[in-house]
């Protein structure tokens, strides 16, 4: 039976138990009750911006500040960041982690979204961006060793979720 809110709530206490305090987040259907989910808890400070840019400023800072933070954003909105990423986060060794979708992937219906199935991995592959997909609610917690995996190498990491586990079916 599908579940968004509860894989919701699984992936807010990973959060929890990261330290998080900032969440910015970019509108994405797949991910819209873990953003609500977040926006709702007390524990976060949470943002909605209308770049992907500004997310990654704004977690960068929260970084350089002593503030856990977490970037959540499609995986088109990623596919923009590779020159942030690579300038900011790389040059500057400003650990980041970013929770993302899965887009154009098998079971994917959105005809549009064939290109991030055919390029999102490869392109984080190029780059050397370390990332893990979260195809299953069982791997919700690698979050966390993810997110600690960015404090230690001073760069940043993404969790990628598919649509089924999202959706609370996986």
């Amino acid at each position: 039976m599908s579940n968004p809110a509860a894989v919701a709530k699984l992936v807010v206490q990973q959060a929890v138990d990261c330290g998080v305090e900032l969440v910015a987040s970019l509108p994405d259907n797949w991910m819209a009750s873990v953003i609500r989910e977040f926006d709702a808890d007390e524990r976060f400070r949470h943002l909605s911006v209308n770049r992907e840019e500004s997310a990654v400023g704004l977690c960068s800072g929260a970084f350089l500040s002593g503030t856990g933070s977490l970037a959540v954003m499609g995986a088109s909105g990623l596919m923009t960041l590779i020159y942030a990423i690579t300038k900011i986060n790389y040059t500057y060794e400003i650990p980041l982690t970013i929770l993302a979708t899965l887009r154009g992937a098998p079971g994917d219906k959105a005809k549009f979204h064939v290109s991030n199935g055919l390029y999102f991995l490869p392109s984080l592959d190029a780059i050397s961006l370390t990332y893990k997909v979260i195809d299953s609610t069982e791997k919700i917690p690698e979050i966390k060793s993810i997110y600690d995996h960015s404090r230690t190498v001073s760069r940043p990491t993404v969790a990628i979720f598919t649509r089924d586990v999202l959706r609370g079916d996986a």
